[in-house]
């Protein structure tokens, strides 16, 4: 769920900009000791940082951070999650694709008849829907 940026907390962005970070951590290194010692030093900055109280202060922090994220950012990473979505997606996204109703039209007999049931109540649901569409009830 996106929100605006106005309706989010500080301390929401905040949380976001960590886990961006930390994902990003992820993206640039493949063995998990030298993952997890970067991650403690970026905790570390953050902890730092957690008893600011000035708004001003604040906020510059969070840009800092988000524009250090951006410049770190890794335009390869290595942590795709399997079905993500997107330029960026995963390795399993789309990988199942259900073909359209159409496609069994175009079977063979040889095929069909090894499914007689499912084909001679799609062939009946087939006629009703044309007739449906000839009297002009479909909805």
């Amino acid at each position: 769920m996106s929100f605006a940026p106005e309706l989010r907390t500080h301390a929401q962005k905040v949380c976001t900009l960590y886990k961006k970070c930390m994902r990003t951590i992820e993206g640039y290194y493949i063995a998990r000791f030298i993952v997890r010692y970067h991650q403690v030093l970026l905790r570390k900055q953050f902890d730092d940082n957690k008893c600011v109280c000035d708004p001003k202060e604040q906020r510059r922090l969070l840009r800092v951070g988000e524009r250090e994220q951006w410049l770190k950012n890794n335009p390869h990473p290595l942590n795709k999650f399997p079905r993500s979505i997107g330029l960026a997606g995963g390795v399993a996204y789309a990988r199942v694709v259900t073909p359209p109703d159409w496609v069994l039209d175009y079977w063979h007999p040889l095929e069909k008849a090894q499914y007689p049931e499912y084909f001679a109540r799609r062939e009946c649901r087939k006629s009703e829907y044309i007739d449906k569409w000839k009297k002009g009830t479909l909805m």
